[in-house]
């Protein structure tokens, strides 16, 4: 006998919507088996991963703080892979527009006007699609896949941080710790009230706006709608699926970049070796989770920073280990892929027939 995947006549579009709070669902329920399996009561474990972020005004402001970078890569990944392009380095990205976006307040310290701060974002966004535009040029010229080269070079730009902030970039009254000098001035991002909520959230709510508005009300949004649900039908109507290409790839690669010269110009305020816990990683399962669709990216990043909140609550608690939110992220992107694919697809039984060897 042999199961194999049969594709549906007709996939359903109510699962379609159904399927992120099922996969949301079925995520719950095996974290309470596996904090079982470690000892820890469930109940109070899945309490303080998902419900004590939502319980303070401070949880909050993280959440938010950390949902800031998730949505604002989320929205420019959702469009991406609308279009069956698959840029896998938006952490790589990221990286990128924090250095490109840093020469300002490193080189430029004296100069304390808002223009600073817009050239310092403009920077960034120019980094990251600088790096974007490399697996956009293989794939569009040799045809090399996507995947890998945005992949790997995630690594070459986290390893050129690495190198320039222990080296041309240090502090050199920072008492040889591995970071740049602090920003400061214009050259940070403006917070709300005496809190750590920053601009960078009304900045990716504005990019899921816009974005949702080029999705369903420009021809754009109707070309990549089009490409990535029926490359020829595409391809007859005059679409160009190399254009298309370089487009989500400099889209998705501006908004990570943007995503991490706000990240160093904010919560961090200074470039230092490590500036991203995986956001970029984390922001395909989001991309996903809110069916990409920029609106739905909100709410997904939303709950993806709630469980960045509540992976270092029941660290503190409960002294888990840091990687159960990895754990907990990598179960909700394995049970969306599932459900997509069983709303496309059904699971049926060959049976071998009578009379084989």
């Amino acid at each position: 006998m042999q199961l194999i995947l049969e594709k549906r006549a007709q996939a359903s579009h109510f699962m379609h919507f159904a399927s992120p709070l099922l996969a949301i669902s079925l995520t719950v329920l095996l974290g309470g088996v596996i904090f079982s399996a470690m000892g820890q009561p469930p109940l109070t474990a899945l309490y303080i991963y998902f419900v004590d972020p939502l319980t303070s005004l401070w949880a909050i402001e993280e959440v938010l703080v950390k949902a800031a970078p998730l949505v604002l890569i989320g929205v420019g990944l959702s469009i991406t892979f609308r279009a069956n392009v698959w840029n896998i380095g938006a952490e790589g990205q990221l990286t990128a527009g924090a250095i490109l976006g840093a020469i300002i307040p490193i080189f430029f310290a004296q100069w304390q006007s808002p223009l600073a701060l817009i050239t310092m974002l403009a920077l960034g966004m120019l980094g990251g699609a600088m790096l974007a535009a490399i697996p956009a040029l293989l794939k569009t010229r040799f045809g090399v896949n996507e995947i890998l080269t945005s992949l790997m070079l995630v690594y070459v730009a986290q390893l050129l941080l690495d190198w320039i902030i222990r080296g041309p970039w240090k502090d050199p009254h920072g008492y040889n710790f591995p970071k740049s000098v602090a920003f400061d001035g214009w050259h940070l991002i403006p917070t709300y009230g005496d809190g750590r909520v920053h601009m960078g959230l009304i900045i990716a709510l504005l990019a899921a706006l816009i974005l949702y508005w080029l999705m369903t009300r420009t021809i754009k949004g109707f070309e990549v709608r089009v490409i990535g649900s029926a490359p020829r039908a595409g391809a007859f109507a005059g679409f160009s699926q190399t254009k298309m290409v370089w487009f989500c790839f400099l889209l998705s690669g501006a908004l990570a970049g943007l995503a991490g010269i706000i990240e160093v110009a904010g919560p961090i305020g200074q470039l230092q070796p490590h500036i991203s816990p995986n956001y970029g990683f984390t922001a395909i399962i989001v991309a996903f989770l809110g069916r990409l669709n920029p609106i739905g990216v909100i709410f997904a990043g939303l709950l993806l920073a709630i469980s960045y909140i509540g992976g270092e609550g029941v660290q503190i608690e409960l002294g888990i280990s840091d990687k159960t939110a990895q754990v907990f992220q990598g179960m909700l992107l394995f049970f969306i892929l599932m459900c997509d694919t069983l709303i496309h697809y059904r699971v049926r039984l060959l049976k071998p027939q009578g009379g084989a060897l």
